[in-house]
Parts: structure tokens; sequence; C-alpha cells
């Protein structure tokens, strides 16, 4: 097998530069952990990078044609294929429950879905590097105050320090995206365990971003607030006008009142 055919229901576009995945393969630091899971290598062009490494590298693929291909291929990745979906595999069950970091082009069509799974294994990834729609990508770093800023930004930096790192073209793909790239790397903060209920924390959050152009008072009605709290300062803003910290302040006073 020379050539894995792109299939446009998985979102795959390969990629087709040496110099750009051998960049993405160096946006790991490698600190604190010494496996690697590689989401989507379709036909291994950074796969080969990272087997370069010293690191256990392992990837999941839930296409059985690059499964095929990567067993010719690389034969450094025998008995570290997973034929699964990232999406719905319990990693919890697997590198003997040791930290390991997520890298990789990943399709376009989940990348949200994949940075919402890793959040989940927060405990369990201490880095996180990769290839996204450069929107998508520019999202998760943005700062407070912008009209990217939003859902994907706060739960992200709330437990990663985030850094957009370099743009891609189109035209180093095969088949070509619509959209230009973008690659990101997220380290998990030496302390990440939050001063307020993560739960409630998410749920704040997402129900603010839902109705991001009206004020706290007007997007968190559903959240049943009492009148006194609703009265102070904070919820007179939108949103994008809180940073992480603030929102994590809100969170505790929501609690305070809760209890």
């Amino acid at each position: 097998m020379n050539q894995v055919r792109a299939k446009k229901h998985l979102g795959q576009h390969f990629l087709t530069d040496e110099t750009i995945a051998r960049r993405i393969g160096d946006t790991l630091t490698l600190e604190g952990y010494d496996t690697v899971l590689e989401i989507g290598p379709g036909m291994g062009v950074l796969t080969k990078y990272l087997l370069e490494k010293d690191i256990d590298t392992h990837v999941v693929e839930i296409d059985t044609e690059s499964v095929a291909y990567l067993e010719q291929h690389y034969p450094k990745l025998h008995g570290k294929i997973l034929s699964k979906d990232f999406l719905k595999h319990d990693f919890y069950t697997e590198f003997e429950g040791k930290p390991f970091a997520i890298t990789g082009n990943f399709p376009y069509n989940i990348s949200t879905q994949i940075v919402f799974k890793m959040l989940e294994m927060r405990d369990r990834v201490p880095e996180f590097s990769g290839m996204f729609q450069k929107e998508v990508a520019e999202r998760i770093c943005e700062k407070k105050g912008s009209k990217t800023y939003g859902i994907l930004s706060v739960l992200v930096q709330a437990f990663y320090e985030a850094e957009y790192l370099f743009t891609v073209g189109e035209h180093v793909f095969n088949p070509p995206p619509k959209v230009k790239s973008g690659v990101l790397r997220l380290v998990r903060k030496s302390d990440y365990r939050l001063a307020c209920n993560e739960k409630m924390l998410f749920n704040v959050v997402k129900t603010a971003f839902n109705q991001r152009r009206k004020t706290l008072r007007n997007s968190l009605k559903s959240l049943n607030l009492p009148d006194p709290l609703r009265e102070d300062a904070v919820f007179d803003l939108r949103p994008e006008q809180l940073s992480t910290e603030d929102f994590i302040a809100l969170t505790q006073k929501i609690e305070a009142y809760a209890v």
C-alpha cells in the first residue's frame, strides 16, 4: 500500500510538508511525561518525527486503511496502534495510568470535541499540541475582550497555559482545505486544581456565552440566582469582558450563595 485515500466524512486532509510536520513534533516540551498519543496519524507524516524522539509513541486512528498503512510502513508502532474512535475510547485504561501528552493534525470536523475530551482527562494530560483550523486555534488561545474569546478560551485556560505558535497555509495538504490552519501548544498549569466547583464553572461559562451579547444578569437568568447576588457589579458585564480568573471568582460567589 503506497497511499491512503483521504476520506471526506472523516475530515482527512493529509499534511504533505515534512518541515511543518517536524515543527509540530518539536512543539512538545517532553517535560513530566514519556508517553505521547497522536490522534489521526493518517500516513504518519508527523508520526515519523515522534518516533525519532526518546518517548513512547502511540497512535489512535479510526480509519482502517490508515491503520493498515501504518502497520506496513512503521514497524516501531507494532502493538501501539489503537484502531479506535478517540472520542469514544476510555483512555484511563491505557498507558498503565501514566501521564501522556496528546498531539496531532486534528480532523477539523471534531477538533472542538477533541479539546473537550482532553479537558475531561486533564489529570492525565500534562501537555497538548497540534494543528487546528486557524480560527479554532486562535479562539482557544484568545484573551478576554475579543469577539472570538469564548467557552473554549475560558475553559482551556482555566487549566492550561495556551500559546498560538504558527500559521499553516492551505497548499501543504492533500486535498487542500478551504481554510488556513494554526498550531498551538497547551501546557498544564502547575496548580490546575481550581478554587471553585469545576462542574459549576463549566455550567456558568457555557450558559453565559450561549447568550454572549447580553449582560450576565440576563444570560445567567436560567441559573435562578438570588437577587442580592445579581446586584453585584460583575453582572453588568458581558461574558467576553471576564477573564478566566473572573469566571472562577464569579463561580465562587455563586457557590457561596448556594450553601
